[in-house]
């Protein structure tokens, strides 16, 4: 490593938002079980690293207007059937909502 390069931190997730904790009530347990599984695993990468992990499934949501100062929102699987929605900053991971059906999570009906 060079003397300027910095290491790359883990990411820290940010699960703080109103909307994310009344969704994550509404789950079932084994459902719960499964997030934090997901969320564990994510503590433990990159930002690069989870910008190539295959089952995470990073994706960039064109169907939903970002909240104000966010440049975009994304889309990550957290479980078979559930999708994580949140945004990068810095290097946290804010999620601001789970969403238990998959296609919803981009905006469809």
């Amino acid at each position: 490593m060079s003397r300027n390069a910095r290491p790359e931190l883990f990411i820290e997730l940010d699960l703080n938002s109103p909307v994310f904790q009344s969704t994550w009530d509404d789950l079932e347990l084994i459902e719960q079980e499964k997030a934090v599984a997901t969320f564990e695993k994510i503590t433990q990468l990159t930002w690069n690293q989870a910008y190539r992990d295959k089952g995470l499934k990073w994706e960039k949501i064109h169907s939903i207007q970002p909240p104000k100062g966010v440049e975009a929102l994304y889309s990550f699987r957290v479980s078979k059937s559930i999708r994580g929605i949140g945004f990068r900053q810095d290097h946290f991971l804010r999620v601001l909502w789970i969403e238990p059906n998959h296609d919803a999570a981009y905006g469809k009906k």
